[in-house]
Parts: structure tokens; sequence; C-alpha cells
């Protein structure tokens, strides 16, 4: 259904109109206006509501996706078991130091 920002709206008459909006109410007159409404980033809608919706980048197909993501897996893994790896010499190290009198 098409709406319009209601002219009381924060973001009227700012001569552009975002992309993706959150407004709080609707009202009906002879038109449907949105109003108190603010601008949001698509990728807040994707991290915080991500059973409702879901980016789609272009230039990758589903495929290369999964790929992509399987790569970072290994990526994340493999950077979580160095900092363990460091973590632990870094505690043998501070166990190994003798005590001088």
């Amino acid at each position: 259904m098409g709406c319009h920002l209601h002219p009381t709206s924060a973001l009227y008459g700012r001569g552009f109109t975002p992309d993706y909006i959150v407004y709080h109410e609707l009202i009906m007159t002879s038109k449907e206006y949105m109003q108190c409404v603010t601008a949001v980033d698509p990728y807040w809608l994707a991290e915080l509501g991500p059973m409702f919706f879901q980016l789609k980048e272009q230039g990758f197909s589903h495929k290369d996706k999964r790929r992509q993501d399987r790569e970072d897996m290994r990526n994340m893994e493999e950077e979580l078991r160095r900092a363990t790896e460091l973590k632990q010499q870094e505690q043998r190290a501070a166990t190994v130091q003798p005590i001088s009198r």
C-alpha cells in the first residue's frame, strides 16, 4: 500500500526520500500518511530483525555467498585458535618466571 510522509514529519520537504524508513503511526485522511518518521540503514534491519529482513547483494550467487560464508567462518575459527594459543603462552610465561630475592 502506498503511503506518504505527513507534512509535520521530520523528513517531509527535505528534497530526498530515504530508501528505508520506520514510522510510528499511520493517519488516514484523503491519503494514507506516515507520522513520526525516521530514516534507517537497511543493515540495521537485517541485523536486528533477521527473521523479517535479509540483504541481497548484487553480483553474488547463492553458491558464491555460501562459499564466502564458509571461508569467513574458517577465518574466524583460525583467529580464535590463535588468540587462545597466545593467551595460553602468556599464562605459561607468567607462571614460569622465577622470583628474585
